[in-house]
């Protein structure tokens, strides 16, 4: 939906009336008043130090923007296309584009980036959804048929290959030293729209999602809208630190706040998937939630870094290595645990088979104990 244009007009009238009126107040002074002395710069904030300077992304649209691709996946079990009642409907206008009408089926649409010259492409597995064909389109206008490797819903990743070669192919950096007010950039293709160029600021990093995921999401102000999806989010040095996934909205288009899973997680996926086919996924059977601020003051915390154990699987493997529920789970094989995502990570990617050393605090003091690690063998929505 096209957004209101009225609203927009109003908009626009108030800022020229407000330009208006201060301009207007300048020539009264020169007319007759006295002069006025010339304005002086504003101070610096107290304690503020640092330049804000307005970066340019010419060259990164340039260099990297031709590994970036639309998708396009087409399901021709929906025949008639996707009505506006039906159950998945909502999903497609908001999240893989607008579903066609035609009686062909079905297509959703979305972009996403090539990360191999010989074609491994990387996207969002909501964008191919229950797909019976996906076909890849680059900057260069040339289409191929793609094969899905492997899509993973947990995490909305998906692995497509194209058989070509020598293609371009998008550099990675590191979302982890990104932080909020760093300047981001996607491209993709909202609406259709091929190789549209957005741009914005993280707005803050590790944000849960009320959805089972194992995802810390990157929030942005960049906009976002349907046919976005799968495409990547930039850093200034032209660096994919992330895959544009989600937004929030109660229109279905863009209001400011936008999600990008971390490239280094998509990779693991990736990885995953390339070589399996599947994500294989370790447990230890633990619901966890976040600890609070009062919490955290009863536990004797110094912080609410952690993740608090709400509950056991009895006869599991935490059950049995002694972990009991109000532990606290501080790390991980030597890496901290901030958050419950932090912790579903860890174990999600820890060998079923394996085992691996938690760091607990209980009763006041810090603890160490080795817990074997199971194959997953139910929805991440549940627990671990």
């Amino acid at each position: 939906m096209w957004p209101d244009v009225r609203t927009l007009g109003h908009a626009v009238a108030l800022g020229v009336l407000l330009c208006a009126c201060s301009r207007g107040g300048s020539d009264s002074d020169s007319a007759g008043g006295p002069p006025q002395a010339a304005p002086q710069p504003a101070a610096p904030a107290a304690g503020f130090t640092g330049s804000v300077e307005l970066p340019s992304f010419v060259k990164l649209v340039k260099e990297q923007g031709r590994a970036v691709v639309n998708i396009s996946a087409t399901n021709a079990s929906l025949p008639g296309g996707v009505a506006a009642n039906h159950p998945l409907y909502e999903f497609f206008r908001r999240f893989g584009g607008t579903p066609d009408s035609g009686e062909g089926g079905s297509t959703s649409v979305g972009s996403g980036f090539i990360v191999s010259k010989d074609g491994y492409i990387l996207t969002n597995a909501h964008v191919i959804g229950n797909h019976d064909a996906v076909r890849v389109k680059l900057t260069s206008k040339r289409e191929y048929p793609a094969t899905v490797i492997g899509a993973d819903p947990y995490t909305d990743i998906a692995l497509l290959k194209i058989d070509a070669k020598d293609l371009p192919m998008v550099a990675s950096g590191d979302p982890g030293r990104m932080e909020p007010g760093d300047w981001v950039a996607a491209i993709g293709a909202p609406f259709g729209f091929e190789n549209s160029v957005t741009v914005g600021v993280v707005s803050a990093k590790g944000r849960l999602l009320p959805n089972g995921s194992y995802v810390p999401f990157i929030q942005t102000d960049v906009a976002v809208n349907p046919g976005n999806s799968g495409g990547p989010l930039f850093n200034t040095a032209g660096q994919v630190i992330g895959i544009n996934s989600q937004i929030y909205s109660q229109t279905g288009g863009f209001m400011g706040i936008a999600f990008a899973i971390p490239i280094d997680i998509a990779l693991e996926i990736s990885q995953q998937l390339r070589e399996h086919g599947k994500v294989i996924r370790g447990r230890i059977g633990v619901q966890t939630q976040e600890l609070s601020f009062e919490l955290a003051r009863e536990l004797k915390l110094k912080d609410t870094k952690g993740a608090v154990i709400a509950a056991l699987e009895r006869g599991g493997p935490a059950h049995r290595a002694g972990l009991e529920p109000a532990d606290v789970i501080l790390a991980v094989d030597g890496h901290a645990i901030d958050t419950t995502a932090d912790l579903a990570r860890r174990i999600g990617s820890a060998r079923p088979g394996s085992s691996i050393v938690i760091d607990i605090w209980r009763g006041a003091e810090r603890r160490q104990v080795k817990v074997p690690v199971e194959m997953q063998r139910f929805s991440i929505a549940s627990a671990d």
